[in-house]
């Protein structure tokens, strides 16, 4: 091989590293342009636990609350919204009235997990806003939040009577995901949920 087939090789790998970048954010906006045009949210994170069994619930009671330790014994043979919520957290007040709502269907069941919250300011929060809780599991350090795959609170899972998470909602619900998210799974597994916010 000569001299210049040895230089040509060289130059050609440094123009194929110089391009590399290129090519991945062409990439990226590629993806997320195709996300924006057919409609998909590009703030939506799927779940790999969708479709799968709800992992194990064992978290002690909201101390004073006077509502049960969240086991999965509580979600067992309901249809029920399981949300991640702390009183520190701004959006979890924002949705607070559309988890209010949904507990007063009969048909679901609402149970929260308390996120590495102080225990007094939760009670303060759900008396201040309402409790829509049936079971309250206090995740003092977060090890229930891993096992759902949270990535920041809130988070809502709609786990289906047979266990299986069948939903998962990343952020606050608002009216939006409220009607077109949340109302309409509900509805497919077990009937006409309330619609009215009152």
């Amino acid at each position: 091989m000569t001299d210049n087939q040895v230089k040509s090789g060289s130059g050609s790998s440094r123009y194929l590293i110089a391009a590399l970048p290129l090519v991945i954010v062409a990439t990226l906006f590629g993806v997320f342009g195709w996300q924006i045009m057919f409609g998909r949210d590009p703030s939506e994170i799927p779940s790999v636990l969708i479709g799968k069994k709800a992992p194990q619930l064992d978290l002690p009671a909201l101390e004073g609350s006077q509502l049960p330790a969240l086991t999965s014994d509580e979600i067992d043979g309901k249809l029920t919204l399981v949300n991640v919520f702390a009183s520190w957290c701004i959006p979890c007040r924002e949705e607070h009235p559309f988890i209010m709502a949904l507990s007063r269907d009969p048909q679901i069941n609402v149970v929260g997990i308390n996120y590495k919250d102080n225990p007094d300011n939760a009670l303060r929060f759900l008396g201040e806003l309402g409790n829509p809780y049936s079971a309250v599991g206090v995740d003092r350090k977060g090890a229930a939040a891993i096992d759902w795959g949270v990535y920041g609170i809130p988070e809502s899972f709609v786990v289906g009577p047979d266990g299986t998470i069948i939903f998962k909602k990343v952020g606050p619900i608002d009216a939006k995901s409220y009607e077109r998210e949340i109302l309409p799974v509900i509805n497919r597994t077990v009937g006409p949920a309330s619609k009215l916010m009152n």
